[in-house]
């Protein structure tokens, strides 16, 4: 049965298993069957989209990087090869496979028991980040139930933070009722929470840093199309910083410079694509909540209301919004020279930097699109990130290498800085694997305390988080970022 899921998700890949799925979601929330295909095919345009423009930018931008290692002789051992081959792995070993099957069962019955409020089923090609840290643990225990056991517990923490930021980000990316779950990209809500005191007190939240301020104060220099050839003509320029005598040199900086700027401007189109999946099933949900409320009498109110329930999107509904990808693409240098800069680190980071944007949207939501708040959390979170990497980095290798992807020749340890670097998931990880009941009992009772608290004070929390963002200099409301 494994092996016919394998090649089954092999034969037919995340641009058609996840168009049928929505299809059948949208179906079953009473959506049209018209509206109903037209979101599935929308879903596997914007797939189809982002795979090759991420595929086409992705060699151009390790090439960069790669020259900026040469130019400063830093050896790093462990050495970011992109996401790719960790999911690839997942789908070859057993705990992986089981997961697939059965967790998108446990993820109907816990939100039908009420456990979650996301319908995570929606997002079903994420699961490979839950099947990935389940694959290593089997490889260094032994033990499936032990890891199958981490995989489901990191599902479930995974839908209370996404819950958690669920109105923020629905509201800031425009996506009514519609949160991202994915594990790999959703504990970045921790440092956003637990930082922004901090970044008031400095008087980050007062800058005005966002895609608005930059037009006002740059006119054409700031928009997202002239920003990305700016950066591009930065990094482009450190990447080559021993060979700017030479024209050749100059033809890769220039090249680079629009190829940023490219992305930069089709990045948002695909978006507003692909964000056209998800919004009839998003309506769907608030028509039926106002509905039902209508019937018994309710007047409602989005953040006090304990029935409203989120679908769960991919993290590319967000990626082309200017503030989430201008913060993403900042951080890409930067995190270069901190690599290179850190004691202890061992990571290279380079084929995942393009991912950065995936992996600040909780960021982006929670901050309100304050891009220095979204650079300083990057800045905290990834770096310490690059030290799990590290950590991680001969289990990663060997896990990756042993269920069925090959390593680069002259590599000798992998890894994915936008999977693997991830201090919280790293740490529960590192919990499991000894194998020691107290490390993981302590693990489920954080969860199901928070959990509690999730449950009694939903609507304080979001009315916290509502005036934690607005205490930021920004947006003023979501039209400004995502217009489908």
């Amino acid at each position: 049965m494994l092996e016919a899921v394998n090649s089954f998700f092999t034969a037919f890949g995340a641009s058609v298993v996840v168009p049928v799925m929505i299809f059948i979601i949208a179906l079953f929330l009473k959506v049209k069957p018209k509206t109903a295909m037209m979101s599935a095919f929308y879903a596997g345009v914007g797939l189809t989209g982002f795979g090759w423009i991420i595929s086409q930018f992705t060699p151009v931008v390790t090439t960069i990087i790669k020259q900026m290692v040469d130019n400063t002789g830093i050896d790093l051992p462990v050495v970011d090869i992109g996401w790719q081959a960790g999911s690839l792995a997942t789908f070859g070993s057993s705990v992986g496979l089981t997961f697939f099957v059965f967790g998108l069962l446990f993820e109907l019955i816990i939100f039908a028991l009420g456990i979650t409020k996301i319908f995570m089923p929606s997002n079903l090609w994420n699961n490979f980040g839950f099947m990935l840290w389940g694959t290593l643990a089997y490889f260094v225990t032994q033990n499936v139930w032990l890891s199958l056991g981490l995989s489901f517990f990191m599902l479930l923490y995974a839908l209370l933070l996404a819950e958690v930021q669920a109105d923020r980000w629905s509201d800031y990316y425009g996506v009514k009722n519609a949160t991202v779950s994915s594990l790999h990209n959703i504990e970045q809500v921790i440092p956003a929470l637990i930082l922004d005191p901090l970044w008031n007190l400095l008087g980050f939240n007062k800058v005005k840093m966002t895609p608005a301020a930059f037009k006002d104060k740059l006119g054409v220099f700031g928009e997202p199309t002239t920003l990305g050839a700016l950066l591009g003509l930065i990094i482009g320029i450190i990447g080559n910083l021993n060979n700017l005598g030479d024209l050749k040199a100059w033809g890769q900086i220039l090249q680079f410079a629009i190829q940023l700027s490219a992305v930069m401007t089709i990045f948002p189109l695909v978006t507003g694509v692909f964000a056209k999946a998800f919004t009839p099933l998003a309506e769907e949900i608030d028509k039926n909540r106002q509905t039902k409320a209508a019937e018994q009498g309710e007047v409602t109110d989005e953040l006090n209301d304990k029935k409203r329930w989120f679908l769960g999107v991919d993290d590319g509904v967000g990626y082309g919004e200017p503030a989430t990808i201008i913060s993403g693409v900042i951080l890409i240098p930067i995190m270069v020279v901190i690599a290179f800069l850190l004691p202890g680190n061992k990571t290279l980071p380079i084929v995942d930097l393009i991912a950065l944007p995936f992996m600040v949207e909780s960021i982006v939501a929670l901050t309100r699109g304050n891009i220095l708040k979204v650079i300083a959390n990057g800045i905290v979170w990834f770096t310490l990130g690059l030290y799990a990497s590290s950590w991680l980095g001969t289990i990663y290798t060997g896990a990756v290498s042993h269920y069925g992807a090959a390593i680069p020749a002259g590599v000798v340890l992998i890894t994915s800085f936008n999977l693997v670097a991830r201090p919280l998931n790293a740490l529960v990880f590192a919990a499991f694997i000894t194998q020691n009941p107290l490390w993981i009992g302590l693990c489920i009772v954080i969860y199901l305390g928070l959990l509690f608290g999730l449950r009694r004070y939903r609507a304080q929390i979001w009315t916290y988080l509502k005036q934690m963002a607005d205490k930021n200099a920004g947006f003023s409301g979501s039209s400004d970022k995502i217009e489908y």
